[in-house]
């Protein structure tokens, strides 16, 4: 799984966001990475997050792992799981090759606005 404990987002008209976090894979940290994004659009505010996806199969994670950057949507698509008040997770994410969670949102953000994830890994 692919962890990232802070995500700082914010904008006015335009925006981005950019975290660092690192990969979990058999219980230990294998890379550490960053994720950022730009946005254009209707937006205002900002809002610190958490996210964490996790590659449901080896493929999706070796496709990851092997590439120099990897964006959410054009190099694989991630099935956001959003808790409503039943709190479950619905089987058709279940099944999708990654799966997505965001929680722990602190702030205030409105925004429609086009925008992917890009995550690259650094070196530390």
């Amino acid at each position: 799984m692919l962890v990232f404990p802070r995500v700082i987002k914010a904008g006015i008209g335009i925006g981005g966001e950019y975290g660092e976090g690192a990969l979990i894979f058999g219980g230990s940290t294998v890379a550490y990475y960053n994720t950022a994004s730009a946005s254009i659009g209707f937006q205002l505010g900002a809002q610190v997050k958490s996210q964490i996806n996790m590659f449901m199969d080896g493929q999706a994670l070796d496709k990851f792992r092997s590439s120099d950057g990897w964006e959410a949507g054009v190099d694989g698509s991630v099935a956001i799981v959003e808790f409503g008040a039943a709190e479950e997770i619905s089987s058709n994410s279940a099944q999708q090759p990654i799966i997505g969670f965001i929680f722990s949102n602190k702030g205030l953000m409105y925004n429609l606005t086009f925008e992917g994830s890009k995550m690259t890994r650094i070196d530390r």
